[in-house]
């Protein structure tokens, strides 16, 4: 418990220091400095710079999931668990962009083995969310003149894109862009008005 806070602390400022200097342009040194704690105590807790990279963009990734298979099993119609499914990945996207614009844009630094790693979690993830896709087009709730993976990789080509453009600040939050989402794949897939 008492070792924790530096873990975060560690997470926190290195998410910082990649944000406004980039991947590369961030020692190890500065990292630690940042967080008061020692060279050793970052390798306590992480094997390397690579692995800081990940657990970043891994923590949303985890949070996403657990909230997906949340959602996916709950209470609810086809069509109203996957509108609340894409308007959460939407929300919880636009509340951790640093981590997730850190990432993609250092992905192709990351080792080879870590890049798979990173992957082949991402693709779960889709997978998770695909498969309610597809049972709704086997049950015909929704249209199937799309392949389920298309759709999928187009609304998430969408959501990745969130970082060039999306402002805290700015005259939406991301909960409404991430219901503006939602609605916009149900329309695509034929499936009209969420009866919520």
């Amino acid at each position: 418990m008492k070792e924790e806070p530096v873990r975060q602390r560690l997470l926190a400022e290195a998410t910082r220091l990649f944000a406004e200097r980039g991947f590369e342009g961030t020692s190890v040194q500065e990292i630690v400095v940042a967080a008061g704690v020692t060279k050793g105590a970052m390798y306590h807790y992480f094997d390397s710079k690579d692995d800081l990279l990940h657990e970043i963009y891994a923590r949303v990734l985890r949070m996403q999931m657990d909230r997906l298979a949340q959602i996916a099993d709950g209470p609810g119609s086809l069509k109203q668990r996957l509108h609340r499914a894409a308007a959460d990945v939407v929300e919880t996207t636009t509340a951790n962009l640093d981590d997730s614009k850190i990432f993609f844009r250092s992905i192709h630094l990351l080792a080879p083995e870590t890049q798979k790693s990173v992957r082949a979690e991402r693709r779960r993830y889709h997978e998770r969310f695909r498969a309610l896709v597809a049972e709704g087009q086997r049950e015909g709730t929704f249209s199937d003149r799309v392949p389920a993976e298309l759709v999928v990789d187009y609304f998430f080509g969408s959501v990745h894109h969130l970082g060039t453009w999306f402002h805290a600040a700015g005259p939406l939050t991301g909960a409404q862009v991430g219901r503006h989402f939602a609605d916009l794949l149900l329309t695509s897939l034929g499936a009209g008005d969420v009866d919520e």
